[in-house]
């Protein structure tokens, strides 16, 4: 008798190698950035004029395993966008898998000028103000590279993750989720989130680096909003309000045909 597999255990198995792929890839890639980790700290070290210092054995190895580590993931991005898009494939229609593509590449995009501005920008701005406020009050500036590290480290995921919001508001207008019109109608709520979002991301909890974090969050907001506008499905009232019939069948988009 043949033996008949669960789709559910044939997804289980796929997600399960393309991990495996994306996980290899990553390691991979860490072996290869870590040759260079002492290169990625001394770029990072660029805002603080002394040298860094570290008092633990360990410190300055997970300093560099955690930057390294930062790298690779950021150089493993086009296979793990491109083993989601396979997973994902054969779920789209024809006319969606023609969109996927170039979502993936403006998605690895938008992260990528995330990293960019929170190094070129944010991080210098932040590093100077802080060593200046201890310098105002006599104070000598010896920071640990584990710390450190772990400062910027936090600063670039967190700008580029959030540098993705303008594609997230376009694909939720494309959807038909939400439109531009409701993304302005609840600019004032958006603000405040942006804020408190902020406040409970950023490494610390000062008011100077929640405002760094706001103010790009509301200008992001804003580009989302003209993306819904142009991209965004245009919803009629015949849309909202006319009642659908329980009898009627539903396509394969999950909607009731009309």
């Amino acid at each position: 008798m043949q033996h008949v597999v669960h789709p559910l255990a044939l997804h289980i198995q796929a997600v399960k190698r393309r991990l495996l792929i994306i996980g290899a890839t990553v390691v991979g890639s860490l072996v290869l950035t870590f040759t260079f980790s002492s290169e990625m700290v001394a770029w990072l070290n660029r805002p603080f004029p002394n040298q860094l210092a570290f008092y633990g054995p360990t410190e300055a190895l997970f300093a560099s395993i955690k930057v390294s580590l930062l790298a690779a993931v950021i150089l493993s991005l086009p296979v793990i966008f491109y083993q989601c898009w396979k997973f994902i494939e054969p779920a789209l229609l024809p006319t969606e898998q023609r969109w996927a593509i170039p979502l993936f590449m403006i998605a690895g995009g938008l992260f990528a000028l995330g990293l960019v501005f929170c190094n070129v920008v944010i991080l210098p701005l932040v590093i100077e103000w802080f060593v200046s406020f201890g310098l105002d009050r006599d104070v000598t500036p010896q920071l640990s590279v584990g710390t450190y590290i772990d400062f910027n480290v936090k600063f670039l995921l967190i700008f580029g993750c959030a540098f993705e919001l303008p594609l997230a508001m376009t694909l939720a207008a494309m959807t038909g989720f939400v439109s531009a019109h409701q993304f302005a109608q609840y600019r004032k709520h958006a603000i405040l989130l942006c804020l408190i979002v902020s406040a409970v991301v950023t490494p610390d909890a000062t008011l100077f680096t929640m405002l760094l974090m706001a103010v790009p969050l509301m200008a992001l907001y804003e580009v989302g909003i003209l993306g819904a506008r142009m991209f965004g499905r245009n919803l009629t009232h015949s849309d909202v309000d006319l009642p659908l019939d329980p009898d009627l069948p539903i396509n394969t988009a999950g909607t009731r045909v009309r």
